[in-house]
């Protein structure tokens, strides 16, 4: 293949996630090409594709950034990929991992550094603390990776040193760690006599071990101890120190080359605020792939916004996803369903304080390290500006004012010293809230961290403090309420997503177009998002849970009768009632549901939740409980015929949300984004079962099907999914037909009046294309009585329905008559 020049491209018209593992490959992608052509996407939008360790399923993992990983495949299925994509007018947009590596015998670059220690000429690659405060890891590295306390581990003879020719290992079962080649000079001693002693001599081996790069320890004191930056609390992916030009260069000069190729079209920057300087690093890697499509997965609290200055086309969607959710939001059933909440599982409602709440377990007991490391520094530059507070006070301060803070990160830069008003807003909230919230603290160490975090305050060791703040934040809010406030939160789950605020209540049409304009003037080529590898739950089980927030007084009778019904599977008061909820929030989202599925999702939620039961502190006995009274309730014959009474009604209206929630998200500005298999209905829960095989060969028949396929058969064959699947394919090839109106086209609202007015949304793009999507179906009812749409003048042609339409004052009763929503094109016959 030709390789194409690395010149400006224009933004995807529509991608098509996808996952690569070893059991879809590039060559799998590369049957796909003609279905996703004929679907109507642009671009292939790919998971990681650099070597992984072995097995990986999701690729973030990378454990060598120089090549491709091979159970994808080879350069050469790639670039045949690539070849069938520009043979039909497609591209290809890569997901990158610059915030951390899988460490491990696979990454030659953390092999080095464990065998060689600060000497490695890749020890700068990681941000590795080599000097600590514990004396025994001085100039090492900690390996939490045994299953109990080194001296016992030790003292069981399960670690051994293994000679194989003149390659010596140090074996942990499965794990394998190098050794140091100055701790094999034994004089006088053959290397194989050196290794029998370390084998038949526990203190030999115990000394032989001291000498090495690294400190083996049990896996508890990762949390505690660890003295390397990891991403989140996952102490087997270390953070790479990619703010340095030389890093950035090893880790991106594989990728960089394929889009020289002309290979690649753009880029999703994963974790971007993970890393120490993200605005610096996306202007590298802008200048380095000039022309490229740039997308960040940056979370972006309700009323937050992307930094103006960065060179990127926007975020991955999640901002979107969140204001389009809130539309099929009913706001009147927020104090029913809070009252109910709170009545029925005896749970707190002030969700503001549980986030904080959750975000101080994650600081007190899961990133103790790395407050620990912050608190050294915050102590050494109190001592250099003449302050000297007690430890304890400055760890409580600190870990306050980040369980407290508002957004995931502020990006203040010390080289040169920039602080947006924004961030200094952000900062000042912070300090407020954590000042009201322990008001028994020294308030003149929350003063001296608000100068720190101003840039008021000048030194090397200032600015790192700075620095690793912000790298702080971040995880503490991903672990402290997205993986744990939002699992013991129930009070409607449908909220419950990344990015999202649970405690707003659903959202205005103005508030929704204003943000619309605002997208289309600031970032109108950012990803929309509706389902991702990480949302919490797919884009159809929400859909039909919105519907809950419309009946709250129904849905609280019904859960009363069913917590009635199966208190004969409750074992010892387990589960609690604000399990118990989830659980039938579950049900109704997603039935008809597996007992396994149903098991693997509960599993995990009530790990995540951290309440009676961890990932760290499995409570077997609450485990089980949650487990008989799950499948307990879905193998009982009474339960499940009331469920599926109840849930029957719900799935068209459930269909109509999932439709409108589609059809303006392939017409609102930005790029839409389609996550594999979502272009059928989508009951998936949480990862991994979002990530379950997609049955390609099922939609590639079903969008044969729909060729000629009229808006009445399409939605008469909705159980199938054929109608949301017709419509992606009628709505982008629309989108091919006009770029254009959804490139640059304006945005405009479009009004409508009558006793039905709140129940519709509708705008104009570039004055030429009309989005007629409805809202709150479940108390429309489908009736619009007198609402009509003041649909700008002329003739109007129903790109679903064939029917023409002429502008003025249009019955949305005869709009929407033959299906759900509308499209609706400006003819100029």
């Amino acid at each position: 293949m030709t390789a194409r020049p690395a010149t400006a491209r224009p933004a995807p018209r529509a991608t098509y996630r996808l996952q690569f593992h070893r059991g879809f490959t590039l060559r799998d992608a590369l049957v796909l090409v003609p279905y996703l052509h004929a679907l109507g996407v642009s671009h292939v939008y790919a998971s990681p594709l650099l070597k992984a360790r072995a097995g990986s399923t999701h690729g973030y993992d990378v454990c060598d950034y120089s090549r491709l990983n091979p159970e994808l495949g080879t350069e050469a299925d790639l670039e045949a990929l690539v070849a069938a994509l520009r043979e039909r007018g497609m591209g290809l947009v890569l997901d990158i991992v610059p915030n951390h590596m899988g460490i491990g015998p696979e990454n030659p670059w953390w092999w080095d550094v464990l065998q060689h220690g600060p000497a490695s000429r890749f020890a700068g690659c990681f941000d590795i603390d080599w000097d600590p405060p514990d004396p025994r890891l001085r100039d090492k590295v900690l390996l939490p990776v045994l299953g109990d306390e080194y001296e016992r581990v030790l003292a069981r003879g399960e670690l051994r040193v293994v000679c194989d020719g003149s390659d010596v290992t140090v074996r942990y079962f499965e794990h394998r760690f190098p050794v140091a080649p100055e701790s094999l000079l034994v004089p006088g001693r053959f290397l194989t006599d050196a290794v029998a002693e370390f084998n038949a001599d526990t203190a030999a081996l115990d000394r032989f071990l001291a000498r090495q790069h690294y400190r083996l320890a049990g896996w508890r004191d990762g949390d505690t101890r660890l003295n390397y930056r990891r991403f989140f609390t996952i102490t087997d992916l270390a953070g790479v120190r990619v703010e340095d030009p030389q890093v950035f260069s090893d880790t991106h000069n594989c990728v960089l080359g394929w889009h020289q190729r002309g290979w690649l079209d753009g880029f999703r920057v994963d974790h971007i605020d993970g890393l120490r300087d993200p605005a610096r690093y996306l202007q590298r890697l802008s200048r380095a792939a000039p022309g490229a499509w740039i997308v960040v997965e940056k979370i972006l609290e309700p009323a937050e916004t992307l930094p103006r200055g960065w060179p990127v086309a926007g975020t991955t969607g999640y901002d979107f996803l969140n204001r389009l959710g809130g539309l099929f939001v009913d706001p009147a059933g927020e104090q029913p369903l809070t009252e109910f909440y709170a009545a029925f599982t005896g749970e707190p409602t002030d969700y503001p304080a549980l986030a904080r709440e959750k975000k101080r377990l994650i600081l007190r007991e899961y990133l103790v390290a790395e407050v620990d490391r912050l608190r050294r520094l915050l102590q050494s530059a109190a001592a250099r500006h003449g302050r000297d507070f007690d430890p304890d006070t400055l760890r409580a301060a600190l870990i306050e004012a980040v369980a407290c803070f508002p957004v995931y990160r502020t990006y203040a830069r010390t080289q040169p010293r920039q602080i947006s008003n924004t961030d200094l807003d952000h900062i000042q909230a912070a300090l407020a809230t954590a000042r009201e919230q322990r008001p028994d603290l020294d308030p003149a160490a929350f003063d001296f961290l608000g100068a720190l975090l101003r840039l008021e305050l000048r030194g090397a060791v200032a600015d790192d403090f700075v620095a690793r703040f912000q790298q702080l934040t971040g995880p503490a809010m991903a672990k402290g309420v997205e993986d744990t406030a939002f699992y013991c939160y129930g009070r409607f789950v449908a909220l419950n997503e990344v990015g999202s605020d649970p405690s707003r209540f659903g959202l205005s049409v103005a508030d929704f177009h204003r943000a619309c304009r605002r997208a289309q003037t600031e970032r109108p080529a950012a990803m929309l998002a509706t389902s991702t590898h990480d949302t919490k739950r797919g884009e159809d089980v929400r859909a039909r849970l919105y519907l809950l927030s419309e009946m709250p007084g129904v849905w609280a009778d019904t859960v009363r009768r069913w917590s009635a019904m199966n208190g004969r599977h409750r074992r010892d008061g387990f589960p609690d009632r604000n399990v118990e909820y989830c659980i039938y929030q579950m049900l109704v989202g997603v039935w008809p549901l597996s007992p396994e599925r149903a098991l693997d999702y509960l599993v995990k939620a009530v790990r995540e939740a951290k309440q009676h039961t961890a990932w760290t502190r499995p409570n077997l006995v609450y485990e089980q409980a949650v487990k008989d009274f799950a499948v307990g309730a879905v193998t009982d014959a009474e339960f499940v015929t009331d469920l599926e009474r109840f849930v029957a009604p719900l799935v068209e209206p459930g269909h109509v949300n999932s439709l409108a929630q589609t059809l303006i998200k392939l017409t609102a500005p930005g790029v839409p984004d389609l996550y594999q298999g979502t272009e059928l209905w989508d009951f998936s829960l949480v990862d991994p079962d979002n990530r379950r095989p997609v049955d390609f060969a099922l939609r590639r028949r079903l969008l044969e099907q729909t060729r000629g396929l009229s808006a009445e058969a399409a939605w008469a064959r909705r159980s199938e999914g054929v109608s949301k699947l017709w419509l992606i394919q009628r709505t982008l090839a629309l989108r091919a037909q006009r770029p254009e109106l959804f490139d640059a086209g304006g945005y405009e609202p479009i009004e409508a009046t009558g006793a039905r007015a709140g129940h519709v949304v509708a705008f104009c793009r570039g004055g030429e294309v009309t989005t007629v999507a409805p809202r709150l179906v479940w108390r429309l009812g489908g009736a619009w009585a007198d609402t009509t749409l003041a649909l700008p003048h002329g003739l109007w042609l129903n790109e679903l329905t064939g029917d023409v339409v002429r502008g003025g004052r249009v019955p949305l009763r005869d709009l929407l008559r033959r299906f759900p929503v509308a499209l609706l094109s400006r003819t100029h016959d």
